[in-house]
């Protein structure tokens, strides 16, 4: 199995574990009401469900984004003076300034 496809598999799988702990703390500490629901429906494992299964695609892609951004090569060079090259010089720009009307009330 090649490299990419095996990291692809282990961050959707990462992704799916945080998305368990996710929606049971959300659960747990019934944000917005949505543990009461959950508990308190006889179908409220569906939901349950349903949560888990949509973070777990958003927190798996995160995951795989996150892992392949992470793999870039730097080819730039480290360091630097630190110091500004550039000179601030003003330039003078000419405005007329224009009488306003005065509100009505």
């Amino acid at each position: 199995m090649p490299e990419l496809v095996r990291l692809y598999i282990r961050s959707v799988a990462f992704g799916f574990g945080i998305a368990v702990v996710f929606t049971a703390g959300v659960v747990w500490l019934d944000v917005a009401g949505v543990g009461h629901l959950i508990l308190g429906s006889d179908i409220g494992w569906v939901a349950a469900l349903m949560m888990v299964f949509f973070n777990g695609i958003i927190f798996g892609a995160v995951q795989f984004a996150f892992r392949i951004m992470a793999m870039a090569e730097d080819d730039t060079p480290a360091g630097g003076t630190g110091l500004r090259n550039g000179v601030l010089i003003p330039i003078p720009v000419e405005a007329t300034a224009k009488r306003r009307r005065a509100r009505q009330r």
